[in-house]
């Protein structure tokens, strides 16, 4: 049994971390400020168990992370504690610098300074595992071109630019204190406790209850597209075997389009839940001005985490798109108050 701290572990990826580690035998230490998109609700199926605890608090509380860190003898942190919506960081920048970069600064302090007091096989076990995104990389062409360990950081907006930074600092703390770190960047994720502001979440919703699907420019951005179980597995497997100071891509290899998405998503719905009166839900759909800085594709290349530590998704899109639907379909009592309460509806989803 390790003891993980999991940062952000209320959130949409990080509940799926939590829940896989306590599954795999582990004891799991949430952190977790429960902003609009933390929830403890994604949290049921493991607030019971004896290897859990959860811990309201904030990243950049050093003081607090670093008691944390001693008094329950954490021997690795997988940091997934970030602001993620595009959209948010184009309309508030600032809490993004604020939470995804001083935020992992002062994280990355407490850790080292907590590492340093560690002897023998605990130090050589510890593990800082930073989270990313492959929004750090810019785009693609849409005719070809993938992103590797290898491809120079050109990130196109405030969120993937604060992402960005908090990689360098991560990177700089390993090569200039010694810091055992390990980074992933993973394409975009979808499944069970997404927050409905996220296209594939508010897409499934908005089809539910009839109303109109807000697809930016005319759909054409591409995306590749992981089931968050399948993530979780894969971030597990980088914590306990990844080299340090080594990046891993973790993608799906499941390339779609926006437009192609929302339809499939509608022609679901369809099947579980009949027409709605008597038209295809694809006329819902309705395109609206692009965002600015809008990336064009996002493809991972994850050949490095399959050859290095034999990790492969088990779902694949169409697998992983209907097990989502019908987990939606059936946990009203999830996302009904999410809806009525701290999200409106208004925003759009962005992939």
């Amino acid at each position: 049994m390790r003891t993980v701290l999991v940062t952000g572990g209320a959130g949409f990826i990080g509940s799926a971390v939590c829940r896989l580690l306590i599954g795999q035998g582990h004891r799991v230490i949430c952190l977790d400020r429960l902003t609009y998109a933390g929830n403890l609700s994604t949290l049921r199926d493991v607030e019971s168990s004896p290897h859990f605890r959860f811990v309201h608090g904030d990243i950049a509380d050093a003081g607090m992370i670093a008691a944390l860190l001693r008094r329950e003898a954490v021997d690795g942190i997988m940091h997934l504690a970030a602001e993620t919506h595009v959209d948010r960081s184009i309309d508030s920048p600032a809490a993004f610098v604020e939470t995804n970069v001083l935020g992992t600064v002062r994280l990355l302090e407490a850790a080292l300074d907590y590492w340093r007091t560690l002897d023998g096989a605990p130090r050589a076990a510890f593990r800082f595992h930073h989270v990313s995104t492959d929004e750090v990389f810019g785009d693609l062409p849409f005719d070809g071109g993938v992103f590797t360990e290898h491809t120079a950081y050109a990130p196109s907006s405030p969120y993937s630019a604060s992402k960005a930074a908090s990689d360098h600092f991560v990177r700089a703390w390993h090569e200039t204190f010694g810091l055992p770190v390990v980074l992933s960047n993973c394409s975009n994720n979808y499944g069970p406790y997404h927050f409905p502001e996220k296209l594939i979440p508010l897409t499934i919703l908005n089809a539910i209850e009839g109303v109109p699907l807000p697809v930016y420019g005319r759909g054409a951005n591409v995306r590749d597209w992981l089931y968050v179980e399948d993530h979780a597995e894969a971030l597990a497997r980088i914590l306990e075997a990844g080299r340090p100071g080594e990046t891993y891509l973790v993608g799906g290899r499941e390339e779609r389009s926006n437009l192609i998405v929302v339809e499939t998503i509608c022609d679901l719905l369809d099947i579980r839940l009949g027409l709605r009166n008597g038209r295809p839900r694809r006329h819902l759909i309705r395109f609206v001005a692009d965002r600015p800085g809008h990336d064009r594709r996002y493809a991972i290349d994850p050949s490095k985490i399959e050859r290095e530590l034999g990790w492969r998704p088990a779902h694949d899109f169409t697998t992983g798109l209907i097990r989502t639907v019908d987990w939606y379909l059936a946990n009203r009592d999830w996302w009904e108050p999410i809806r009525a309460g701290s999200y409106g509806g208004e925003r759009l989803g962005t992939g």
